[in-house]
């Protein structure tokens, strides 16, 4: 069951298409990654679904509304959070939700049982009287995430809800998501991080404004990902251009600290790893490793252009 229709949305600022006739569903239930670049035109999409900017043409329903004629009726029924923190500094962790809660007409017995379960689930209870300034990045992210989830949402858009956060904070971010959509809700998220769309349901990648590939991050990696990818760790970048000249080398991109290499036919890559030792790197620092979905994002880029 689709809980979202998007068909040929788009908007335009002047002379500039922002995003550019794009087409998807989203299931209920569902983690739904949006990935693409800076200025790709993921929160442009995001803030028309949100009913936050009109569509200069096509038509989103969210929840069965349409958010170019219902904006404000869309805004009832979702969640937001965005890239920015947004809470109140001054306040402290209880009167955040307290001031959110009065926004969604949430009070009283309702609103206390509420803000109980939510400080529970988000493992900030003994936090609730401290100064919001003073929470470490991790935890104002998840008081950010409770208070877009006090009225129960049937929807949660989060637009790149992780920037600047630690690993660690990011993971116990992500159970959390999980969680969520375990019970239920829908979700549509926005992220620079290729490792967190592998917990997405399917994901959808944008290249200047429009949807250059839809599908779940194993179909998209057989779709893009051919060649086999041979990975060398970190401590070896003044030998990138000598690797790039390998027979066999199609590619050779950064990933995190160390190289991915794509290799052209995988009976030729025995013979990269011994030209990679030969060259004075260090076999454990050699291997072969399953393709990502950062490496279906630079092969989709590249195509898109």
């Amino acid at each position: 069951m689709n809980i979202m229709e998007i068909r040929g949305l788009t908007r335009r600022f002047g002379n500039f298409v922002a995003v550019d006739a794009v087409d998807f569903d989203v299931r209920k239930g569902e983690i739904f990654g949006y990935l693409g670049a800076n200025g790709a035109g993921k929160s442009t999409t995001i803030r028309m679904l949100c009913g936050l900017l009109t569509p200069s043409s096509g038509t989103a329903l969210v929840a069965g509304i349409d958010v170019g004629k219902k904006p404000e009726q869309v805004k009832r029924v979702i969640g937001y959070m965005s890239q920015k923190f947004s809470l109140y500094h001054d306040l402290q962790v209880i009167e955040n939700l307290e001031f959110f809660a009065g926004m969604y007409g949430l009070g009283g017995k309702r609103f206390r049982k509420r803000a109980d379960e939510l400080l529970s689930v988000m493992s900030l209870q003994s936090l609730r009287n401290v100064q919001t300034a003073q929470l470490p990045a991790g935890f104002r992210q998840r008081l950010a995430l409770a208070c877009s989830i006090l009225h129960e949402p049937s929807i949660l858009f989060l637009d790149e809800p992780t920037a600047g956060v630690d690993p660690h904070a990011r993971r116990d971010f992500w159970r959390l998501v999980r969680s969520l959509s375990a019970q239920g809700t829908t979700i549509l998220v926005t992220t620079h991080y290729m490792d967190e769309a592998e917990y997405c349901d399917r994901v959808g990648l944008m290249v200047d404004g429009r949807l250059a590939a839809l599908g779940t991050p194993a179909a998209l990696k057989a779709q893009f990902v051919h060649d086999p990818v041979v990975e060398v760790q970190s401590g070896y970048d003044a030998l990138r251009a000598s690797m790039q000249s390998l027979s066999g080398v199609r590619s050779v991109e950064p990933f995190g600290s160390a190289w991915h290499l794509r290799v052209e036919r995988r009976e030729s890559v025995a013979e990269v790893i011994e030209a990679l030792v030969s060259m004075g790197i260090d076999r454990a620092d050699v291997g072969v490793t399953e393709p990502t979905l950062e490496d279906v994002f630079l092969e989709v880029v590249g195509g898109a252009r």
